[in-house]
């Protein structure tokens, strides 16, 4: 999983020709600690087909105003540098997998 910060955004997410998976959390969240394991079991699962990447809001308070992250966990789908999806609070892996394959 790739680590999104204020400045590696633009690189790493908005000019990514694939899908990019966004999760955003904070350390004190528990859904959060629950939901990063499934995300880092399917990151290699799509190496090469989409962008599965982790972003601390506690860290980078800019990237996560800039999607408008009110709660965490939230996970917001980008596709060509635009938001086509997110969900908000902790999903099962299933239902993560599901969401990936409707946007690849």
């Amino acid at each position: 999983m790739i680590e999104i910060t204020d400045s590696n955004l633009q690189s790493e997410i908005l000019d990514a020709e694939r899908l990019a998976l966004l999760d955003f959390s904070a350390v004190w969240c528990q859904p959060c600690k629950k939901l990063e394991p499934i995300l880092k079991e399917l990151a290699p699962t799509y190496e090469g087909k989409a962008v599965i990447a982790h972003c601390d809001v506690a860290k980078s308070p800019e990237t996560a105003k800039r999607f408008g992250v009110m709660a965490v966990p939230t996970v917001v789908f980008v596709k060509g540098g635009k938001e086509v999806d997110r969900f908000i609070g902790l999903q099962s892996k299933e239902q993560i997998v599901k969401k990936i394959e409707e946007h690849l």
